[in-house]
Parts: structure tokens; C-alpha cells; sequence
């Protein structure tokens, strides 16, 4: 499985708890020569004054575990 195809999938493991509070995410794309993750946070996620801590604390993290050398997720603006 690629690098993108795992940091799909653990994105894909994570929506449906920011679709109970009527936020989403999804993929934009992943620098592999800077180690960035792209997403782009919409719906009640979009204005949320916790989105750092969901980008930092649950998605970087959950993704981490899976490929440890990504450094940094980074949400899109609009």
C-alpha cells in the first residue's frame, strides 16, 4: 500500500467522528518532499476554533502511527 493510500484510509477512519459533529474532511495531497499532509476541513470543521487541535492532536497523530515521517498536516483554505 503507498504512502497516500495509508493517509487516505486514516482519514477515512477519522470522518465519521467529525460527521457527527457536522464537520468533514478530505484529502488534498501529500508533499513527500516536504513530509506535509493537505486536507481540506469543511462543514462545522471549517470555523472551528478546535480544528488545530484536530488537525495536530488526532489526525497527524493517527497518521504518525501508520507512516512516522510525515511532520505536518496543514488545512487548505477555501
Amino acid at each position: 500500500m503507498s504512502t497516500v493510500e495509508i493517509i487516505k484510509e486514516v482519514i477515512e477512519e477519522l470522518r465519521p467522528l467529525l460527521n457527527m459533529e457536522g464537520g468533514d474532511m478530505e484529502f488534498v495531497k501529500y508533499d513527500q518532499e516536504e513530509k506535509i499532509v493537505y486536507v481540506k476541513m469543511s462543514g462545522a470543521c471549517q470555523m472551528c476554533m478546535q480544528q488545530d487541535d484536530t488537525l495536530e492532536y488526532g489526525l497527524l497523530y493517527s497518521i504518525q502511527e501508520k507512516v512516522p515521517e510525515v511532520l505536518k498536516v496543514i488545512n487548505t483554505p477555501l
